[in-house]
């Protein structure tokens, strides 16, 4: 009899604690609140929701370009270069599909198409807070075609030079690394930032060169970080030896297009990377690929 009363009163508890999951996965969903049920895990989704208190930094898929978009703890927005005049549209459907309508900070690295080539149409589209652009002149329609963007929307170009700190988002420290000097070369005039959120750090080269390298060096400023934007697409005008010592990243991402016309990256960089014991991760590869921070702790995700 003892065991009868037993089993009917688990099987109670059983019929309770049924209703009450039921019950409660009901009024979370009415609250617009998400259940995790074991086994649940979104560390393969490469899209997932703004966490409370991450940054994340994406390297966007613009094939032979470069493209890197910034959304703060808080969700403020920074892009940084736009692909090629071919990527226009591309670039669209990535604001949507990452929801950006405003972008707080807007930066060209140098005049090069494939970097700057889907700023107009970004400016045209997005409502823009600031933008940077070094001293680097071009006679190209790509150029003139930012410009007139740029001029269309009332905004004023804000030089992009060594020493600046960007007002960007509370705890996250923006510098500005490069260009440290005038240089000859377009590519040696890149804008470099170095992102900081608590021990988390990114460097982010644009495609500045050797030279740029041994002035960034030579200036003293803490090229340290965990995440190293390759510079120059992996070609062996840029990651010297010595760069790649002073900066010591965990991880390297390179922004390249499949079968380009360049070599890039080449084989002398990646056997450097791979001699440093950085983890390459590439666009070519492994499509967008998403570092996000939580201040303390980085998880890296690509799209493929």
């Amino acid at each position: 009899m003892f065991l009868h009363r037993q089993a009917n009163h688990h099987s109670s508890l059983k019929s309770f604690s049924l209703r009450f999951i039921l019950l409660l996965t009901v009024l979370l969903m009415l609250s617009g609140c998400s259940v995790s049920l074991p086994g649940d895990s979104k560390s393969g989704a490469l899209h997932s929701e703004n966490g409370e208190g991450k940054l994340r930094v994406i390297f966007l898929d613009v094939g032979q370009g470069a493209s890197q978009l910034l959304i703060g703890p808080t969700g403020k927005t920074m892009l940084i270069d736009a692909g090629n005049n071919d990527k226009e549209q591309v670039m669209l459907n990535y604001l949507r599909q990452y929801g950006v309508t405003r972008l707080d900070i807007v930066m060209g690295t140098h005049p090069d198409a494939d970097h700057i080539g889907g700023l107009d149409k970004v400016i045209d589209y997005a409502d823009v807070g600031r933008i940077y652009m070094p001293k680097a002149a071009s006679n190209t329609k790509t150029f003139e075609s930012v410009l007139t963007s740029i001029k269309r929307k009332g905004l004023k170009v804000n030089t992009a030079k060594a020493g600046l700190t960007l007002d960007w988002e509370d705890g996250v420290r923006v510098n500005m690394l490069a260009p440290v000097k005038n240089y000859d070369d377009d590519n040696d005039k890149s804008a470099v930032v170095k992102v900081v959120y608590g021990s988390t750090s990114f460097l982010l080269t644009g495609d500045a060169e050797i030279e740029s390298e041994k002035d960034m060096i030579a200036s003293g400023a803490d090229l340290r970080a965990d995440v190293l934007l390759v510079g120059h697409h992996g070609s062996k005008s840029s990651t010297s030896s010595q760069f790649l010592k002073a900066v010591h990243p965990r991880y390297g991402i390179i922004q390249v297009g499949k079968d380009n016309n360049y070599g890039h990256p080449t084989k002398t960089i990646l056997q450097r990377l791979k001699k440093q014991g950085v983890e390459v991760y590439r666009n070519d590869l492994q499509g967008t690929v998403e570092a996000d921070s939580d201040g303390s702790e980085l998880h890296i995700t690509s799209e493929r």
